[in-house]
């Protein structure tokens, strides 16, 4: 069966691989849909960190279950629509032993170190698997995107007397600001793109800025009668939008951090004192699958409207390569197995 891999910087290919056996604790799953998400862009650009080469991608999965071992649980069926936990925890590190294993020290999430699922069937332990009667394969696939915003909210403690401001409306972002809405929160959601900003009007948000027309600083004020974000969740990962969640958020306020900046960014930490601010980092998500299902299966989500691009596995690499060459109006890229 075909299977695309990263082999390296700027590099995919289509290679044979045999289709996998299920051992007593796994579970066959035939794959139906993968999206690719921006630390695929991000490795295909040589820009991640934890990216490791060659590997087979994809860990936001909807697929279903073909074949179980032994010792699967009835509970789960031949036939049942799955989603997938795709990080690996090492159980041992500080980070597992305190119940966090999302930041576990040696994480090995599926694409990135160890391999994926942008196949056509894998085996995957059941303890990984969440099940949806509901929703489609395509809803599926964007649940493991949308946990990891839910958890940025989780972190910054988002509650209905927040005003939250989220910089960066990919995927991630998008999940942020569900979350944010979801937990009836004032949300701001800003961007330099207006089809995305548009896209989180529909999921909810109260104010949008385009910062490629419109003063940061001024549009905050002016939205927050000069206070500030009481939470900024910064879901792009660069100096500039670093510095910028340091210095718009309110005094006591809450700056939650997603994107991986690309270098060494620079601060005035007078700032976080005086302010007394608190920086957290958010990393991929805890026990959010099941909330982000029950949001999906809601209906409240515009999940048409974040897919830009459905493409078969056998043009999947070219697409990611045009993503790197102009993201410009790309939110979700998904690869269609039945194409």
């Amino acid at each position: 069966m075909k299977a695309l891999f990263l082999t390296a910087i700027g590099q995919t290919e289509l290679r044979e691989i045999e289709k996998p056996q299920p051992g007593p604790d796994e579970v066959l799953l035939k794959i139906g849909m993968v999206g690719f998400c921006g630390g695929d862009l991000n490795g295909f650009k040589g820009l991640f960190e934890l990216q490791e080469y060659p590997n087979l991608l994809g860990h936001e999965v909807g697929g279903t279950i073909e074949a179980m071992g032994t010792k699967v649980p009835t509970t789960f069926k031949i036939g049942n629509k799955v989603t997938v936990y795709p990080y690996l925890n090492c159980g041992k590190c500080i980070s597992c032993r305190k119940g966090r294993r999302n930041a576990c020290q040696d994480n090995k999430t599926m694409g990135v170190r160890r391999p994926g699922a942008m196949t056509n069937y894998i085996v995957i332990a059941w303890q990984d698997l969440f099940v949806s009667s509901q929703l489609s394969l395509k809803e599926l696939a964007l649940v493991e995107p949308l946990t990891v915003g839910f958890h940025a909210a989780a972190r910054g403690r988002v509650s209905s007397r927040d005003r939250v401001a989220v910089i960066g409306c990919g995927i991630v972002g998008m999940g942020a600001i569900a979350s944010a809405v979801n937990r009836d929160a004032e949300v701001i959601a800003i961007d330099i793109d207006d089809s995305k900003l548009a896209i989180a009007k529909k999921i909810g948000v109260k104010h949008t800025i385009n910062t490629s027309n419109e003063n940061l600083h001024e549009a905050l004020l002016r939205i927050t009668n000069g206070d500030g974000p009481d939470v900024i969740i910064e879901a792009v990962g660069n100096a500039a939008t670093y510095r910028a969640a340091v210095d718009e958020v309110a005094y006591t306020g809450r700056v939650v951090c997603i994107g991986y900046a690309k270098s060494a960014v620079e601060f005035n930490t007078g700032i976080f004192v005086r302010k007394e601010i608190e920086i957290l980092g958010s990393r991929n998500c805890t026990d959010e699958f099941p909330e982000v299902i029950t949001y999906l299966e809601a209906g409240k989500f515009p999940v048409q409207e974040v897919i830009s691009k459905v493409v078969s596995l056998h043009d999947a690499g070219a697409a990611l390569a045009d993503w790197a060459k102009d993201p410009k109006g790309i939110t979700k890229i998904m690869v269609d197995f039945n194409l």
